[in-house]
Protein backbone atom coordinates (compact mmCIF):
# COMPACT_ATOMS: atom_id res chain seq x y z
CA UNK A 1 0.00 0.00 0.00
CA UNK A 2 1.27 3.47 -0.88
CA UNK A 3 1.99 5.87 1.97
CA UNK A 4 -1.11 7.95 2.68
CA UNK A 5 -0.96 11.66 3.46
CA UNK A 6 -4.30 12.50 5.09
CA UNK A 7 -5.19 16.22 5.28
CA UNK A 8 -6.80 17.34 8.53
CA UNK A 9 -9.66 19.70 9.36
CA UNK A 10 -10.40 20.79 12.94
CA UNK A 11 -13.97 22.04 13.42
CA UNK A 12 -15.21 24.34 16.15
CA UNK A 13 -18.38 26.40 16.16
CA UNK A 14 -19.13 25.55 12.53
CA UNK A 15 -15.80 26.82 11.19
CA UNK A 16 -12.30 25.44 10.71
CA UNK A 17 -9.73 26.37 13.35
CA UNK A 18 -5.92 26.25 13.39
CA UNK A 19 -4.52 23.65 15.76
CA UNK A 20 -1.54 24.59 17.92
CA UNK A 21 0.20 22.15 20.31
CA UNK A 22 -3.06 20.46 21.29
CA UNK A 23 -4.26 23.50 23.28
CA UNK A 24 -7.81 23.22 22.02
CA UNK A 25 -9.19 26.14 24.02
CA UNK A 26 -6.80 28.47 22.17
CA UNK A 27 -7.65 27.35 18.64
CA UNK A 28 -8.78 30.30 16.50
CA UNK A 29 -10.51 30.41 13.10
CA UNK A 30 -7.99 29.50 10.46
CA UNK A 31 -6.33 31.97 8.13
CA UNK A 32 -4.84 30.19 5.15
CA UNK A 33 -3.80 30.97 1.58
CA UNK A 34 -5.74 27.91 0.48
CA UNK A 35 -9.18 29.50 0.93
CA UNK A 36 -11.01 32.69 1.74
CA UNK A 37 -12.47 32.48 5.23
CA UNK A 38 -12.84 29.41 7.40
CA UNK A 39 -15.94 27.65 6.04
CA UNK A 40 -15.45 23.86 6.21
CA UNK A 41 -16.34 23.19 2.57
CA UNK A 42 -13.95 25.88 1.30
CA UNK A 43 -11.08 24.66 3.48
CA UNK A 44 -11.67 21.07 2.42
CA UNK A 45 -11.53 22.04 -1.27
CA UNK A 46 -8.41 24.13 -0.67
CA UNK A 47 -6.58 21.37 1.18
CA UNK A 48 -7.36 18.79 -1.46
CA UNK A 49 -6.37 21.14 -4.28
CA UNK A 50 -3.00 21.63 -2.57
CA UNK A 51 -2.58 17.96 -1.68
CA UNK A 52 -4.92 15.56 -3.49
CA UNK A 53 -5.82 12.70 -1.18
CA UNK A 54 -8.27 9.84 -0.86
CA UNK A 55 -9.00 10.45 2.83
CA UNK A 56 -9.78 13.61 4.79
CA UNK A 57 -9.66 13.54 8.60
CA UNK A 58 -12.13 15.73 10.47
CA UNK A 59 -11.92 16.41 14.21
CA UNK A 60 -15.13 17.86 15.65
CA UNK A 61 -13.72 19.66 18.69
CA UNK A 62 -17.09 20.70 20.11
CA UNK A 63 -18.06 17.04 20.20
CA UNK A 64 -14.69 15.85 21.55
CA UNK A 65 -14.21 18.50 24.23
CA UNK A 66 -17.76 19.43 25.22
CA UNK A 67 -19.65 16.23 24.45
CA UNK A 68 -21.94 17.84 21.90
CA UNK A 69 -23.61 15.96 19.06
CA UNK A 70 -21.57 15.73 15.84
CA UNK A 71 -21.65 18.83 13.62
CA UNK A 72 -23.60 17.13 10.85
CA UNK A 73 -24.17 20.38 8.95
CA UNK A 74 -20.43 20.96 8.53
CA UNK A 75 -19.82 17.32 7.67
CA UNK A 76 -22.55 17.40 5.03
CA UNK A 77 -21.02 20.56 3.54
CA UNK A 78 -17.61 18.87 3.36
CA UNK A 79 -19.14 15.76 1.83
CA UNK A 80 -20.97 17.83 -0.80
CA UNK A 81 -17.78 19.74 -1.64
CA UNK A 82 -15.61 16.61 -1.81
CA UNK A 83 -17.90 13.71 -2.72
CA UNK A 84 -15.12 11.34 -3.82
CA UNK A 85 -13.08 11.58 -0.61
CA UNK A 86 -13.52 9.25 2.35
CA UNK A 87 -14.01 11.09 5.65
CA UNK A 88 -12.49 9.85 8.90
CA UNK A 89 -14.43 11.63 11.63
CA UNK A 90 -13.54 11.95 15.31
CA UNK A 91 -16.56 13.36 17.13
CA UNK A 92 -15.74 12.14 20.63
CA UNK A 93 -17.63 8.88 20.10
CA UNK A 94 -17.98 6.93 23.35
CA UNK A 95 -21.05 4.71 22.96
CA UNK A 96 -22.28 2.29 20.34
CA UNK A 97 -25.66 3.98 19.84
CA UNK A 98 -23.97 7.26 18.95
CA UNK A 99 -21.64 5.58 16.48
CA UNK A 100 -24.48 3.65 14.85
CA UNK A 101 -26.46 6.88 14.47
CA UNK A 102 -23.46 8.54 12.85
CA UNK A 103 -22.90 5.59 10.50
CA UNK A 104 -26.55 5.87 9.49
CA UNK A 105 -25.87 9.37 8.18
CA UNK A 106 -23.40 7.99 5.61
CA UNK A 107 -20.92 10.78 6.29
CA UNK A 108 -17.77 8.78 6.84
CA UNK A 109 -15.89 6.32 8.98
CA UNK A 110 -15.87 7.01 12.72
CA UNK A 111 -12.58 7.52 14.54
CA UNK A 112 -12.64 6.21 18.10
CA UNK A 113 -10.26 8.30 20.19
CA UNK A 114 -8.76 6.54 23.19
CA UNK A 115 -9.06 9.81 25.15
CA UNK A 116 -12.87 9.55 24.90
CA UNK A 117 -13.11 5.95 26.17
CA UNK A 118 -13.51 4.50 29.65
CA UNK A 119 -12.93 0.92 28.50
CA UNK A 120 -12.30 -1.05 25.30
CA UNK A 121 -15.87 -2.24 24.64
CA UNK A 122 -16.67 0.21 21.85
CA UNK A 123 -13.48 -0.58 19.95
CA UNK A 124 -14.18 -4.31 20.31
CA UNK A 125 -17.75 -3.90 19.08
CA UNK A 126 -16.90 -1.88 15.98
CA UNK A 127 -13.85 -3.71 14.65
CA UNK A 128 -12.82 -2.53 11.19
CA UNK A 129 -15.89 -0.32 10.79
CA UNK A 130 -13.95 2.29 12.77
CA UNK A 131 -10.46 3.75 13.01
CA UNK A 132 -8.75 3.72 16.41
CA UNK A 133 -6.81 6.79 17.56
CA UNK A 134 -4.25 6.07 20.29
CA UNK A 135 -4.03 9.48 21.95
CA UNK A 136 -1.22 10.77 24.14
CA UNK A 137 -0.11 14.06 25.61
CA UNK A 138 3.59 14.15 26.38
CA UNK A 139 4.45 10.88 28.09
CA UNK A 140 0.87 10.32 29.23
CA UNK A 141 -1.19 7.75 27.35
CA UNK A 142 -4.83 8.88 27.28
CA UNK A 143 -7.66 6.44 27.79
CA UNK A 144 -7.78 2.77 28.82
CA UNK A 145 -4.31 1.20 29.11
CA UNK A 146 -5.37 -1.97 27.29
CA UNK A 147 -6.21 0.01 24.15
CA UNK A 148 -2.58 1.11 23.98
CA UNK A 149 -1.05 -2.20 25.05
CA UNK A 150 -3.13 -4.92 23.36
CA UNK A 151 -2.91 -4.90 19.54
CA UNK A 152 -5.47 -7.70 19.32
CA UNK A 153 -8.05 -4.96 20.01
CA UNK A 154 -6.92 -2.77 17.14
CA UNK A 155 -8.77 -2.45 13.80
CA UNK A 156 -6.88 -2.44 10.50
CA UNK A 157 -6.31 1.34 10.65
CA UNK A 158 -4.79 3.00 13.71
CA UNK A 159 -3.72 6.61 14.32
CA UNK A 160 -1.00 7.44 16.83
CA UNK A 161 -2.03 10.94 17.93
CA UNK A 162 0.59 12.94 19.86
CA UNK A 163 -1.49 15.96 20.83
CA UNK A 164 1.31 18.20 22.06
CA UNK A 165 3.05 18.01 18.67
CA UNK A 166 0.08 19.19 16.63
CA UNK A 167 0.85 22.44 14.81
CA UNK A 168 3.97 22.97 16.93
CA UNK A 169 6.46 22.85 14.03
CA UNK A 170 8.93 20.71 15.95
CA UNK A 171 8.74 17.42 14.11
CA UNK A 172 7.05 14.13 14.77
CA UNK A 173 7.34 12.45 18.18
CA UNK A 174 8.24 9.00 16.92
CA UNK A 175 8.48 7.03 20.17
CA UNK A 176 4.77 6.19 20.42
CA UNK A 177 4.66 5.53 16.68
CA UNK A 178 7.59 3.10 16.80
CA UNK A 179 6.00 1.33 19.77
CA UNK A 180 2.72 0.83 17.89
CA UNK A 181 4.45 -0.37 14.72
CA UNK A 182 6.52 -2.83 16.75
CA UNK A 183 3.44 -4.16 18.56
CA UNK A 184 1.38 -4.61 15.38
CA UNK A 185 3.51 -4.73 12.22
CA UNK A 186 0.57 -5.87 10.06
CA UNK A 187 -1.73 -2.99 11.13
CA UNK A 188 -1.72 0.26 9.15
CA UNK A 189 -0.29 2.77 11.62
CA UNK A 190 -0.65 6.49 10.86
CA UNK A 191 1.32 9.21 12.61
CA UNK A 192 -0.41 12.43 13.66
CA UNK A 193 1.16 15.59 15.02
CA UNK A 194 4.24 17.54 14.01
CA UNK A 195 4.76 16.80 10.31
CA UNK A 196 6.72 19.78 8.92
CA UNK A 197 7.34 18.72 5.33
CA UNK A 198 8.75 16.08 2.96
CA UNK A 199 11.66 15.10 5.24
CA UNK A 200 9.27 14.13 8.03
CA UNK A 201 7.17 12.14 5.58
CA UNK A 202 10.26 10.24 4.45
CA UNK A 203 11.22 9.59 8.06
CA UNK A 204 7.79 8.15 8.83
CA UNK A 205 7.94 5.95 5.74
CA UNK A 206 11.34 4.64 6.79
CA UNK A 207 9.91 3.63 10.17
CA UNK A 208 7.15 1.60 8.52
CA UNK A 209 4.22 3.96 9.03
CA UNK A 210 1.34 3.57 6.59
CA UNK A 211 0.49 7.27 6.52
CA UNK A 212 0.40 10.60 8.29
CA UNK A 213 -2.22 13.16 9.25
CA UNK A 214 -1.12 16.63 8.14
CA UNK A 215 -2.58 20.15 8.34
CA UNK A 216 -0.10 22.98 9.02
CA UNK A 217 2.50 21.81 6.51
CA UNK A 218 -0.11 21.89 3.73
CA UNK A 219 -1.50 25.29 4.75
CA UNK A 220 2.01 26.73 5.04
CA UNK A 221 3.09 25.35 1.67
CA UNK A 222 5.94 23.17 2.94
CA UNK A 223 4.15 20.05 1.72
CA UNK A 224 2.46 19.79 -1.66
CA UNK A 225 1.06 16.86 -3.55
Amino acid sequence: MAFRVIPVIDLRGGCVVRARAGDRDAYAPIRTPLASGSAPADIARGLLAAYPAEILYVADLDAIVEGRAPDLASLRAIRAACPDVELWVDAGFSDLAGVEAFLGEGLGRPVIGSESQTDSRLVRALGNRAVLSLDSRGDVLLGPPDLHADPSLWPRDVIVMTLASIGANRGVDTLALIRAITLAPTVSIHGAGGVRGPDDILALQSLGAAGALVASAIHDGTLRG
